[in-house]
């Protein structure tokens, strides 16, 4: 007998399955002297999963922040990105006016950035520069704004918030003014969180407490999040999914348990000897630095002049991000398998 589909049941299926930010081929370029420009992200692909955790590993220069900021459709200056779909909650934001994008940042998606002393304004209290976020993004009046802007600081710790409403800037400790940092992300509940680097510099005690912090507020409010960070063992406690990603281009992709137990690019291996107390094996997997002119194909992987296992295929032919195994992928010609 046939059975009519539910269209409703089908609209809901359909909103479930929807991830919270797809991003496809994108691709952010800098201008040079010579004219051919610098590419710093290269035809990337990600899908962060509504209510994920996603972290993104990688070195200084590796892309981190252009695509971080490329997601609010903000690169670095002077960078612009030349291709690529930004889709959020299933609309492509890459069409969009500047005025729909400003509606958008700081309501629907939101940005943690590492140096909070940078972000503050030093000549508005703390309670200020939380409740005009509110009042901006969710039209609420100055009263109402003022009693969100205390209660999220309640929620994300701060001692004696009521006396902190009051306070500047410059009176907060690291710690404290990234928690404000976090309060001004989270009080509009966006639905997607980019952190970036967000826990750098600060002591392993509170980097930690700012980690918990994060993790139950995204978790409480159903908020996806992109967790950027050099130290790939954060991401061992923290993260749903890792990535790592080197020169613009994502090498491993997998959920946190494959990423572990069963790394298998050249890359994503050494990061981990770097972090391991084992000698031997930070030996085996360290490689010096290419030399300055060092040069391959422009086809080649992006990893040859640094990885110990390259072979001649390397260097000629650039490999594409495959799957190994379900949900863990690699862009590696031999990569390590188990």
């Amino acid at each position: 007998m046939l059975k009519l589909s539910d269209p409703v049941q089908e609209n809901a299926a359909a909103t479930v399955a929807m991830p919270t930010f797809d991003i496809r081929r994108l691709t952010v370029e800098f201008p040079t002297i010579s004219g051919n420009p610098a590419v710093a992200i290269r035809n990337l692909d990600l899908r962060i999963e509504r209510g994920e955790i996603f972290g993104l590993v990688g070195e200084s220069g590796a892309g981190k922040t252009t695509l971080a900021r490329s997601l609010l459709r903000l690169p670095p200056e002077p960078g612009r990105i030349s291709a690529g779909e930004l889709v959020f909650e299933g609309r492509d934001i890459m069409p969009l006016t500047e005025v729909a994008l400003q509606r958008m940042r700081g309501r629907d998606i939101s940005m943690i950035v590492p140096n909070p002393r940078n972000e503050l304004n030093p000549l508005l209290t703390v309670g200020e520069q939380i409740a005009n976020v509110a009042r901006v993004h969710l039209r609420v009046s100055r009263r109402e704004a003022f009693g969100m802007a205390l209660e999220i600081l309640r929620a994300v710790q701060i001692p004696d918030p009521d006396r902190r409403m009051t306070a500047f800037p410059h009176e907060m400790s690291g710690g404290m003014a990234q928690r404000i940092v976090i309060a001004i992300a989270l009080i509009c509940s966006p639905k997607f969180i980019v952190s970036d680097d967000a826990t750098s510099g600060l002591d392993v005690t509170v980097q930690a407490q700012i980690l918990d912090l994060l993790r139950r507020l995204a978790k409480d409010r159903g908020s996806a999040m992109l967790f950027i960070t050099r130290d790939i063992g954060i991401t061992a406690h923290f993260c749903d999914r890792v990535a790592v990603i080197f020169d613009g281009e994502i090498m491993e992709l997998a959920d946190r348990e494959d990423f572990f137990f069963r790394p298998a690019h050249p890359y994503t291996i050494m990061l981990m000897a770097a972090f391991s107390y084992n000698q031997r094996l930070r030996r085996l997997w360290a490689r010096p630095e290419p030399l300055p002119g060092a040069a391959v194909e422009a086809t080649a992987c992006p990893y040859v002049l640094r990885c110990p296992l390259a072979q001649k295929r390397c260097r000629v032919d650039r490999p594409a991000l495959r799957e190994l195994a379900r949900g863990h992928y690699a862009r590696c010609h031999f990569p390590v398998l188990r």
